[in-house]
């Protein structure tokens, strides 16, 4: 799909990833909403670039950031569910809303804008572009509650692809582990997993995905060919979930 004279909904705009593709969709004749929980972290471009504050987590605000964008574009072409977030911890009591909370942002959010995408566009041609994690493939311990939220977006996504539309284009992305705040807002100096990217090349990953209508995105190289070696030596997968399980030990000093 061309980007030029598309308009945009971008979360997780304000940083990370998110600011990253932003930066190369301004490139772009696009005009693209760039959402995040605070706006002004988020500088507007002419009429390119519209700041919006939005807690993705919240149904109705997510309803809002909707009529918002139709409201100053009329359609809504292309729709990234960039936002997300981590939580790098050893689990020792019983919390219902944390587990709410991630899962609203990691996985309702997400899905519940797609269908909105898809409810909106009904015969148009449009992408949703959805980030997921290598972790939806590979165990990461100590980030166990973190790795089931993309478990479920993988798993919805692998399904999802069979239910598709003609006009529509549902792609997902793939990271592994980011050069950006994720681990340090996870959890205090969290045990960073390898190998580890910049999170300019995811973005521009992401951007080529969306031009070539990939429905599954591949940032590395690396975990691409891992994703083949699991599959012909499934041990693999353990193997490297030992060497991570001892730096979450040695971080939990248990």
């Amino acid at each position: 799909m061309e980007l030029s004279r598309k308009n945009i909904i971008l979360t997780g705009a304000s940083s990370g990833i998110g600011k990253e593709i932003l930066k190369l969709l301004l490139k772009y004749d696009a005009k693209v909403i760039a959402v995040g929980r605070n706006s002004s972290k988020i500088q507007a471009v002419n009429n390119k670039v519209i700041p919006y504050t939005c807690d993705v987590s919240k149904k109705e605000e997510i309803d809002r950031l909707f009529d918002f964008a139709q409201e100053k574009l009329g359609v809504i072409d292309i729709f990234i569910a960039n936002a997300g977030y981590g939580v790098c911890e050893d689990i020792n009591e019983a919390n219902w809303e944390k587990i709410d909370a991630i899962f609203r942002t990691n996985v309702y959010s997400p899905i519940y804008s797609l269908e909105k995408m898809r409810v909106l566009n009904r015969s148009r041609k449009y992408s949703v572009v959805i980030t997921c994690s290598a972790v939806s493939e590979v165990p990461l311990p100590g980030y166990s509650i973190y790795c089931a939220t993309k478990h479920a977006i993988n798993g919805f996504g692998r399904v999802f692809q069979y239910e598709t539309r003609k006009n529509e284009i549902i792609s997902f992305v793939y990271p592994i582990a980011t050069k950006t705040n994720f681990f340090k807002l996870a959890a205090d100096k969290a045990p960073i997993p390898w190998p580890v990217q910049a999170p300019d090349q995811v973005a521009k990953s992401v951007i080529k995905g969306i031009q070539k209508e990939k429905r599954f995105i591949y940032p590395s190289k690396h975990f691409a060919i891992a994703r083949i070696l699991i599959r012909i030596f499934p041990f693999t997968n353990a193997f490297y979930a030992k060497i991570q399980k001892k730096k979450f030990m040695k971080w939990a000093k248990l």
